[in-house]
């Protein structure tokens, strides 16, 4: 017998697009099974990444990541936001600490109706990364010559509770980042595989940038690579420590604090629709207990 419908709701931050459910009141938990039917565009809802909501001890809520693969993800900004403003409608509030596999992430209300999250401090030495062997995460010693485009060279790395390698570029349009992505993704270096980032200098206060996701491949959007791109750019002389970072979903202003070396996120969500999923594709969730062990290598 299959499981009992549940609601979700479909929401993005900057294009950056989420299936939403809410399972605090249930013992139900998504599996990798399920996150994979859910994500899938043609046979399921459609998304960038299904985010859980559950009981936290610690937060206003936990919030778990699946990717489209069905592996977990530590931390998304983007859908960080979507969930803080679920919780500010819910309990009439301006501002909520989120917990995530990356640890605590506070959230408040900003000017123009945008949700900021702090996303916590840049990770910079190679180990928190991580990164497979010792080496200067402001200039890894990593290139690719496709063989359309240019070549990609000389990134820098950023731990934002997820790992990142940031190329900067004179022509963003020239990159074929489908193409790249994949093989920078998996690339030895990176023992957890790496988000890889493409960025474009457009002044000292503005980037540009698109990011091929592991786990979840070419995005609109992408909190924690957004963060990433900042925090790269400013350590290469590129920029200042707050800048506007137009990204091929919307846009999103990220800080990067002197004092405490957390960075701040700041952009729109909005809800696309609700709906019911149907029991059958239910049968690919599992009772909260009995849940099987992932991987963390989204």
């Amino acid at each position: 017998m299959g499981q009992a419908e549940q609601t979700f709701l479909k929401m993005h931050g900057a294009g950056n697009d989420f299936v939403v459910l809410d399972l605090r009141l249930t013992s139900l938990r998504v599996d990798a099974a399920l996150a994979r039917a859910l994500a899938d565009r043609r046979t399921g809802v459609g998304c960038d990444q299904v985010l859980s909501i559950e009981p936290s001890h610690r937060g206003d809520a936990f919030m778990r990541i699946h990717n489209p693969d069905g592996s977990e993800a530590q931390a998304c900004g983007n859908g960080t936001r979507c969930v803080a403003s679920l919780l500010f409608a819910e309990n009439g509030r301006d501002h909520a600490v989120i917990e995530t596999r990356a640890g605590l992430l506070p959230s408040r209300v900003v000017e123009d109706g945008c949700i900021q999250v702090d996303m916590g401090p840049a990770y910079l030495d190679w180990r928190d990364i991580p990164l497979a062997h010792e080496m200067d995460s402001l200039r890894l010693d990593l290139s690719l010559q496709p063989d359309w485009g240019p070549t990609l060279a000389d990134p820098c790395a950023v731990g934002m509770g997820n790992p990142h390698a940031v190329f900067f570029v004179d022509d963003l349009d020239a990159v074929d980042l489908a193409s790249v992505g994949p093989v920078l993704e998996n690339h030895a270096l990176f023992p957890e595989q790496a988000n890889i980032g493409v960025v474009q200098v457009l002044g000292a206060d503005a980037l540009r940038l698109r990011v091929w996701e592991r786990g979840a491949g070419l995005t609109r959007a992408c909190g924690s690579g957004a963060c990433a791109a900042l925090v790269a750019a400013h350590r290469r002389g590129k920029c200042g420590r707050r800048a506007h970072l137009t990204l091929d979903g919307g846009a999103l202003i990220i800080e990067w604090r002197a004092d405490d070396g957390h960075v701040l996120m700041s952009g729109p969500t909005a809800t696309a629709f609700s709906g019911v999923l149907d029991g059958s594709l239910m049968d690919g969730a599992v009772r909260a207990g009995s849940r099987p062990r992932s991987r963390s290598v989204a």
